[in-house]
């Protein structure tokens, strides 16, 4: 294990049960993220993408392997304690569903800078609006942003506590290409500014060529693109 791997998944296996039928997702997966990179993860749809991201965020536990998240295996980790580590160092953005819709751009993420355990937290969502170009949507409920905005919105929340690790999927899925442009600067600016450890996984491979590494999830297993 290189000492500059962030999160480091090792010999990972994870199947679904549904009555008799048993479909395997991943099979002997191994990943290593080095801290402060870029990589992207490209696989078809029903390839394990999103499982992979629910294993990497501590939401989901494989059936076999480590999840290791800066030297300590998930698993060993209680709910609670995994809750901590998604609210404080992880950051997570799927392609819809980011934002609670009765709340405000600057409210979601207020909510989770709150949750991440900070108190004064008007200022910090205002300066972190404003640092994506939102300076004039604050106010505006996520029915009122444009599909570009939304997802900047949403990266504001997966920033809100200066995370370690931000798990993008399918981040661009449902943008045009100049709100995907868009979104993409933010996310290259954040990982050269704040030394954040990002991994794209998408279908796209004009998004994953952006990325520094490139990899591909094929047959259960991760593997050089």
């Amino acid at each position: 294990m290189t000492h500059s791997a962030l999160v480091r998944l090792h010999g990972v296996g994870k199947a679904y049960r549904e009555a008799s039928t048993e479909t395997e997702v991943l099979r002997n997966a191994n990943l290593e993220l080095e801290r402060g990179t870029t990589t992207s993860l490209m696989g078809a749809s029903g390839s394990g993408k999103s499982t992979l991201i629910g294993l990497l965020a501590g939401i989901v536990t494989p059936d076999e392997g480590a999840v290791l998240f800066d030297g300590a295996d998930l698993a060993g980790l209680d709910d609670a304690a995994r809750a901590r580590l998604r609210a404080g160092r992880i950051g997570v953005v799927l392609q819809r569903g980011n934002l609670i819709p009765f709340l405000t751009a600057k409210e979601n993420v207020e909510l989770a800078m709150r949750l991440g355990g900070r108190r004064r937290v008007g200022a910090s969502a205002r300066n972190l609006l404003t640092e994506l170009g939102l300076e004039g949507r604050q106010n505006h409920l996520p029915r009122r942003l444009s599909g570009g905005e939304a997802q900047r919105v949403a990266l504001a929340v997966a920033m809100a506590n200066q995370p370690d690790l931000l798990l993008a999927d399918e981040v661009t899925g449902e943008l045009d290409a100049e709100s995907s442009d868009q979104v993409l600067t933010v996310i290259d600016r954040a990982s050269v500014e704040r030394g954040l450890t990002v991994l794209l996984v998408t279908h796209s491979p004009e998004l994953a060529a952006r990325a520094g590494r490139r990899l591909r999830l094929l047959d259960g297993a991760v593997e050089a693109a």
